[in-house]
Formats: structure tokens, sequence, C-alpha cells
């Protein structure tokens, strides 16, 4: 899913530049922070001595157009020799580097979930919390082997012209097709739908987890008749919702930001009953340039400026708590992280997906293709 996740990301930079809504210096400070390439700042002797630090991310062809256009002077700026590895921390990748011997990845951008389970494998050094500050972490986003970039939501969208002054609120409207008719659409990833269907079932928060999958697929397989489409992409999910193909949907935030700001909030949401979720930094054990630069990266990597910049140009809602008190007026209503948000959404539980996503995945995607 991460993998969709990145490309998502800089396709909403990519769009944004196009319109000319991105600023250039914004943009380079944020290359750090999603780990596209390095960060400029106090940067350790260790750090500079070691020349190459190498950061991993998701790759595709918006990586290579944004490292052609601002990895280069970003690096310059850094004064280091940074490398941008773009083929993909996936679980199956580290597992391997890390089994040959010959690592050669520093800090990577991994799904938080793999995080902890690549970590309980013995395949990635230990976050050092003199160094990095679990104060300046949501919730829910440190563990021994990584620390939140930053928090993603999955949130209500509805069309304000078809449900008027009774909009769909909580998942049970969702679900409920005869009070609030129209065609649905969500994502094949599934992180977010489960919990969603229990939910809409009756099940309380607090009693989620475990997830009882067989109850939860079969709330959703009901629904299935009235679903125009499984989104793949977010940019797909965006557009069934701008063009009325579907009258709400379960989106991304950082795509729900956009098309209510694209429709003027004639599709819109907010951010109650959403469920939010961090993805991790981490560090393959071993590292070439240390774990002391590793370390002092993900520590740099929590500045609340930097994390603004991602709420501002991708959506992506700070994982440092200080940002809250810092995010602009117009950006609060917007931010997942924002303490009067986070009030009233759900925690996604990571160690429940570390140990049971990718079977849970496939009877998902069954399920949906059937």
């Amino acid at each position: 899913m991460i993998e969709a996740t990145r490309s998502d990301w800089l396709d909403i930079l990519e769009h944004r530049m196009a319109r000319g809504e991105v600023d250039r210096r914004a943009v380079l400070k944020l290359m750090g922070a999603l780990g596209l390439t390095a960060s400029a700042g106090a940067l350790s002797p260790a750090w500079a001595q070691q020349k190459t630090f190498t950061l991993v991310s998701w790759g595709g062809d918006g990586t290579k157009g944004f490292e052609k256009a601002l990895a280069t002077p970003f690096a310059a700026a850094a004064g280091l020799e940074v490398k941008s590895d773009g083929s993909g921390p996936s679980e199956g990748a580290v597992q391997a580097q890390a089994e040959s011997g010959k690592i050669s990845w520093d800090v990577m951008d991994l799904e938080y979930f793999s995080s902890i389970t690549l970590g309980k494998k013995g395949y990635l050094g230990e976050i050092d919390y003199s160094v990095v500050n679990k104060d300046k972490v949501v919730q829910g986003g440190t563990h021994k082997w990584g620390v939140a970039v930053g928090y993603n939501s999955y949130v209500l969208v509805y069309n304000k012209a078809q449900f008027g002054d009774n909009p769909p609120r909580t998942w049970a409207d969702f679900f409920n097709v005869e009070k609030f008719p129209g065609k649905r659409t969500f994502p094949k990833w599934m992180v977010g739908m489960p919990e969603a269907a229990l939910l809409a079932d009756g099940v309380k928060p607090e009693n989620l987890y475990p997830l009882d999958l067989d109850r939860a697929f079969a709330k959703i397989k009901a629904l299935l008749p009235h679903v125009v489409s499984v989104w793949s992409s977010g940019a797909e999910s965006q557009q069934l919702m701008r063009d009325g193909d579907a009258a709400m949907g379960t989106l991304w935030g950082t795509r729900a930001i956009i098309v209510d700001r694209d429709t003027n909030q004639d599709v819109t949401f907010d951010f109650n009953d959403a469920f939010y979720a961090p993805d991790g930094w981490g560090y393959m054990k071993n590292n070439p340039a240390g774990a002391e630069a590793a370390n002092k990266f993900i520590a740099f990597a929590q500045d609340p400026a930097i994390q603004i910049d991602m709420l501002r140009l991708i959506g992506f809602g700070p994982a440092n708590p200080e940002a809250s008190a810092k995010v602009p007026d117009d950006l609060k209503r917007v931010n997942c992280t924002q303490p009067e948000h986070l009030a009233k959404m759900h925690l996604i539980d990571m160690n429940w997906y570390a140990d049971n996503y990718g079977p849970a995945l496939d009877k998902f995607v069954a399920l949906v293709a059937s």
C-alpha cells in the first residue's frame, strides 16, 4: 500500500507545481521530510564525514522527475553526496539486503507496520530516543525500531448536493444505503475498511482489535452491489468523487483535501469517525552511514516547520504535536492531527497489521473481486 501512497503524494506535488501553487523553497524542505532526498540543516560531524547518505523511498516516474528538478540543488545546499534510492523498501527487499550482508541503505520510509515486522526479525537498527524525541510524536507513532514520519487519515467524503442538510457522518451512515442512497467507493488496500464495517455493525471502538474479519467482510460484501468502483490510486478516488460517479467514498485524507478544495466544498468531509495512522522512519541495522547519522536525520525531520510544509503541500498531518499550535488557521480544518480532530478519530492498530496484513489483504482482494 505504501508504494501507492508515495506515488500519490508525488502526483499531488506535481499537480500543484503545474498549477503554480507550490513554493520551491518549501518543496526543497519537504523532500527531506518525505525521504526523497537529504535534508539541509545542522549536520553532525559524523554525518558530514560520511559524505554519502542513502535515503530510500518508493520511486516511480514521479520520483525521477522530482529528483531531476529538485534533488540535485537540494543535495548541493546540504553539502553532501546524497543518494536517493527509489527502489522501494518493501519487507522483502529489506530482508534480502540484510541477509546478504551487503548493506547499502541508511534511512528508509517504511510502512509503519512493516517497520515493526522487520525490527522483530532483527533487520533494523534501534531508534535512539536520547536523540529522537518521543515527546515530538503523536500517540501511536513510536516503537523500538521506528518513528512516525507523519500521519494520513481515512475519511468519509460525500457530495453535499445529494444529501443537503442531512449528510452522512459516521460509518454506520456509509453502510446505510436506504437512508443514504447512492453509489460508494473505497480503496482496494483494505486498511480502515474492516474497522469501518465493524463500527457500522455495532462494534464499539475500544473493541475493534483484534479485527473480526469474517464479520467485517460479511458487512462489506452486502455493500458491494452499491459500490461503483474499488479504487487503486488517489487520483482515481478523487475523480470518482469530483465527477459524481460516487455519492460518498472512503478516501485518503490527502485526496479528500484536494477534492474539497477543487469543488469549493461541494464534495467535502470532516474527521468525525475517521481513522488515522502513521508512516514510519526506520534504518538498516549496520547501515553504512552509522546509527548516529540515521538517528540525527530522523530527529531533524521532527522539525515542526518541515512537517507543516508536508501538511500544506500534500495534506500529511504533522507527527510532532508542537506543530499543531503553529499550523496556520486556514489549514487547521484539514489537519488530521489537530487535537480537536484526534479526539473524534480512531487510531489504527499497527501491531495488528504487522501480524495480519498480508493474509487479510489477500482475502479482501478476493472478496471485492467476486
